[in-house]
């Protein structure tokens, strides 16, 4: 007798005006099994698991629990019949312990001893691997640590159903190993687990079954030994793509940027960059590793500007740009790609016409007076929208209609038409699909031929492999070690991320 699947998603289809998103989709989870959900930004992989964790309904289709059909109208209801969802952001308050944040949506009605939930918090956290102290703070934690609360947290909820939305995009290849473990353990103690990623390698070494969405249809669902990577990109995208890129050995040795013990605040006003000393030649990719939080964004802001440093120096081409503005070190050749696309990097509610003319709307490129060249905006962003391939259904719509791939592809288009002496670049695949990872990747390795000096801030150590020239690791706001990315060293430099040094202890 064939089993029945804790979930059956049936010809569901999902109309936003103007867009199906999800057509005709069928999906099926099955106890004690890993279940891949790939495809590209605007595939329709989110929209289905926000149809099936109640944020969204279905225009059409149904959904069936334990073999019995129901309605799922909120998030509320999807945790009544067990299903529970990890998002990639992590949604817990900060100054709240452990087991107050689990307790949090336990829906009983009741009084809860508070000494009864840490006691069957550590029982979870017995019974599939998921080690954390129940009484800590959650700011106290680790970015690995707050996910296993994240995890815990539906799994106190009796969550028999576990989505987890890139689960391993702040994690470190040792974290990677244990989540997987982690995974792997509540799959065999009965619960199906949904597994989003981009990151194809870790999909073979992880899934049972993988099933692929492309334009908001399923084009396959396989079982892990039946597949392998190039017909997973052939399902995704429909063409190969470029899995290695030409080296260019014959960097200048023309120094571009020099940072000399650096020190900053971050945003909590504690240390943030802590002497953190290194430069960047001119055509080079210098990559830096971390688990995000550790100093980078702070770097990013104090080179252009928008952090104070506390002492330390950082030259570019010999200038001092601390005695700058950031207007000023935008005029000096700098261009600065933010981890927050939205918000920092592009206006949402603005087109993209206002978008490319917002750092130089006051030039003569795109002003006369007190009046706009609108008409010069318009060339430019038709120019950035065909040279980068930004797929969107106006230059007058507000960018916050895009998909990420396509903001960053604008994004980088803008900075690029700039003609950058310096490019700082932060996580600039992150959430991307594999088909706007490559387009991404071009186009970095398109200022390195003209000679740009890039900085790479990568939580994928993959993808500092396969771009960068040297790669520093940053933990803490210190540079622990730097390499020629020819002997980089995955465990070592994991390691490194996770602030272990040579001798085997551990940094503060």
């Amino acid at each position: 007798m064939e089993a029945v699947p804790l979930i059956r998603m049936r010809d569901i289809v999902k109309r936003f005006p103007g867009v199906v998103a999800n057509d005709a989709v069928n999906l099926d989870l099955y106890a004690g099994q890993i279940h891949a959900l790939l495809g590209e930004n605007g595939s329709g992989k989110s929209t289905l698991m926000s149809i099936l964790s109640g944020v969204y309904r279905p225009t059409e289709g149904r959904i069936e629990v334990n073999g019995q059909e129901q309605k799922i109208n909120s998030p509320s209801d999807a945790l009544g019949f067990g299903i529970g969802i990890v998002h990639q952001h992590f949604r817990l308050i900060e100054s709240f312990t452990v087991a107050e944040n689990i307790a949090l949506n336990k829906s009983s009605g009741l009084l809860i001893s508070q000494e009864d939930v840490i006691n069957e918090i550590k029982k979870l956290a017995d019974k599939y691997g998921l080690n954390v102290d129940p009484r800590a703070y959650v700011w106290q934690l680790s970015v690995g640590e707050k996910q296993r609360v994240e995890i815990l947290r539906m799994l106190y909820n009796d969550s028999k159903v576990l989505i987890l939305d890139e689960p391993t995009a702040v994690l470190t290849p040792q974290e990677t190993r244990e989540l997987f473990q982690n995974l792997r353990n509540m799959a065999d103690n009965g619960c199906a687990v949904v597994f989003i990623s981009h990151k194809l390698n870790e999909v073979e070494a992880l899934a049972d079954q993988i099933t692929v969405l492309r334009n908001g249809k399923v084009t396959g669902c396989v079982q892990r030994k039946d597949t392998d990577k190039t017909k997973l990109v052939e399902m995704m995208i429909g063409r190969d793509i470029i899995n290695t890129y030409p080296k260019n050995t014959d960097t200048s040795q023309e120094t571009v940027l020099t940072i000399d013990n650096v020190s900053a605040l971050n945003d909590m006003n504690t240390l943030g960059l802590d002497g953190i000393s290194f430069s960047v030649k001119a055509g080079e990719i210098y990559g830096i590793a971390g688990v995000s939080g550790n100093g980078q964004r702070e770097l990013a802001e104090a080179i252009v500007g928008l952090r104070h440093k506390l002492s330390g120096s950082i030259k570019f081409y010999g200038k001092e740009l601390t005695t700058l503005t950031p207007k000023e070190i935008i005029a000096e050749g700098v261009s600065y790609v933010p981890e927050d696309r939205l918000g920092m990097g592009l206006a949402p509610k603005l087109d993209s016409c206002e978008n490319v003319m917002l750092k130089e709307y006051d030039k003569a490129k795109f002003s006369k007076g007190t009046f706009l060249k609108r008409d010069v905006a318009i060339k430019e962003t038709k120019k950035i929208v065909e040279e980068f391939e930004v797929k969107l259904g106006s230059i007058f719509q507000p960018v916050k209609m895009m998909s990420g791939g396509n903001l960053q592809k604008l994004l980088l288009g803008r900075e690029i038409a700039a003609q950058p002496r310096l490019m700082i670049v932060l996580y600039p695949v992150r959430g991307l699909d594999i088909g706007a990872i490559e387009a991404v990747h071009k186009l970095l390795l398109q200022l390195k031929t003209q000679n740009t000096a890039i900085i790479l801030v990568s939580e994928e150590l993959e993808e500092i492999a396969k771009l960068a020239d040297r790669v520093g690791v940053i933990f803490s706001g210190k540079i622990l070690g730097e390499f020629p990315v020819s002997k980089m060293d995955v465990e070592k430099i994991g390691a490194l991320m996770a602030g272990i040094v040579e001798d085997g202890s551990k940094q503060a």
